[in-house]
């Protein structure tokens, strides 16, 4: 579990022994379901991770909204989202195995994240990764309607294996992986996705690029 929901589900619980202390003891009951909510959102179950070469896994659970090829400088790229809805679990994990190259915070809106205008205007963080082989991923984490603190847990030069925790996004929001354009696509939209265990692509060997 995230040590977060241990302070969210233990401010709950205080708030309940004051509501039976001062008011109607029923009333507390309300706070204790909502700790228990705290509890269970902020699971972080274990993972299988792919052993597959080249494999770029989901960076988070939810439901693929979108693929779609965009260009960066210039140049084509794979762009797949997922979007969190209340119920999934929120802990994000790292796609590849790499180097962390560049890190940016961008503040922002909190339109809704299945809206595409939520990849550009919406509050969030970007990490750009780089694998042993010079290939170069950039995950998202997107904040939401209902999404206020996004927690990246890595910095610029720390080298994450593929399928590690590295941050989380704090209720409903979007995830988003750039990869180049040469990647196999494994998923299609509407797909239900795990955080770390499902492939959403498979990257060509950089000779074969």
């Amino acid at each position: 579990m995230v040590r977060d929901g241990i302070y969210y589900a233990l401010a709950c619980v205080a708030v309940a022994v004051l509501i039976g202390m001062w008011t109607v003891k029923l009333l507390a009951l309300l706070p204790l379901i909502l700790a228990v909510f705290f509890l269970w959102f902020f699971r972080d179950p274990d993972r299988m991770i792919p052993s597959t070469p080249g494999a770029v896994v989901s960076p988070a659970d939810g439901k693929v909204t979108g693929i779609s090829t965009i260009h960066v400088l210039g140049e084509p790229r794979i762009s797949i989202s997922i979007f969190l809805n209340v119920f999934n679990v929120h802990v994000n994990r790292s796609p590849v195995a790499g180097v962390i190259t560049a890190v940016e915070y961008r503040p922002g809106r909190y339109l809704n994240a299945m809206n595409p205008a939520s990849a550009e205007l919406n509050e969030q963080h970007i990490c750009t990764l780089q694998t042993k082989d010079g290939q170069t991923i950039v995950f998202k984490q997107i904040a939401g309607l209902l999404a206020r603190r996004i927690v990246f847990r890595r910095k610029v030069g720390h080298r994450v294996g593929r399928g590690e925790r590295i941050g989380l996004i704090k209720f409903g929001s979007r995830c988003d992986v750039i990869m180049p354009a040469s990647a196999k696509v494994q998923v299609k939209v509407g797909e239900i996705v795990k955080c770390g265990s499902t492939t959403l692509a498979v990257l060509a060997p950089q000779g074969e690029l």
